[in-house]
Order: structure tokens, then C-alpha cells, then sequence
């Protein structure tokens, strides 16, 4: 499996945890996928869907590299107060990263990421009523393994 790949995996394990008790706002039952769906083949709901975006790299002496990868997160509610259950959503999502901005993604490599920080927030502005969609970029940075 690709290291893309190992970190949106590992990624939505840790988002799994939401679950509507402790810290966590809202229950997502599981629904948190390292794909992405169309937006008419989305039946459970609260529900989020990540997907890799571009990568570039910074090359340093010594044989090291820096990869900084974009990973895109679409969250999806639906109900008569949709737009606040995306928000409180979005809050969940933040938490899990935020206690998860080193995350391991390969257990038996020892690989982990550097960083994973939150580049943008973005919402449908309850434009889509009775739905509400959300999207949160991430920049993940890891060290490019040295074999």
C-alpha cells in the first residue's frame, strides 16, 4: 500500500472515534471512509469521505526529504438543523486532529507523519438545505522513508 494511501487509512480510523460521547458532539456510526462518493450515493448520514490531493516535496542535503500532502475531508449531514449539526461535526473532525498531528500510518516500518495541520474550513452556507456539506484541507507532512 502506498503511503498516500497508509495515511488516509490511518486517518479514518482515528475519525472513527467520533461517537457522540465524551468530547465528541455527534455520533457518526462508523460512516468515515478513506474514498471519496459521489454526492447522490450518499445514504447514511452524518457521514465523511477523504481523498488525497497533491503532493510536493522538499529536497535537503544529507539524503532527506520532506513530502507535504494535501488531504481533502467532505462532511455530510442531513436534517431540519443540518447546518448545525455540520458544525458541531466539523468541531469533532478538528479535535481528532488536533490530538492526532502525528499520526502512525505504518506499523511495522515505524512510519508516522511530522504534522497534519488544517489549511482551510469551508461550508455550503446552508445553501443545500435540508442538507449541509463541509470540507476540510489538511496539509500532512512526513518524512519521505529512506530505504
Amino acid at each position: 500500500m502506498s503511503r498516500r494511501t497508509s495515511i488516509v487509512k490511518a486517518l479514518t480510523e482515528k475519525l472513527k472515534v467520533i461517537d457522540g460521547t465524551g468530547v465528541y458532539n455527534t455520533n457518526l456510526f462508523n460512516n468515515a471512509y478513506p474514498f471519496l462518493k459521489f454526492w447522490d450515493e450518499i445514504n447514511d448520514y452524518p457521514s465523511l469521505y477523504m481523498s488525497t490531493g497533491s503532493e510536493s516535496r522538499e529536497y535537503i542535503p544529507g539524503n532527506f526529504t520532506w513530502c507535504f500532502l494535501g488531504v481533502s475531508i467532505k462532511l455530510y449531514c442531513k436534517g431540519e438543523d443540518s447546518q448545525e449539526q455540520l458544525e458541531l461535526l466539523l468541531e469533532d473532525v478538528e479535535n481528532v486532529i488536533n490530538a492526532n498531528r502525528v499520526l502512525v500510518y505504518d506499523v511495522p516500518n515505524a512510519l508516522e507523519t511530522t504534522e497534519i495541520l488544517i489549511s482551510s474550513i469551508t461550508t455550503d452556507e446552508s445553501l443545500l438545505m435540508p442538507y449541509a456539506v463541509g470540507e476540510i484541507n489538511l496539509q500532512v507532512r512526513y518524512q519521505y522513508p529512506q530505504i
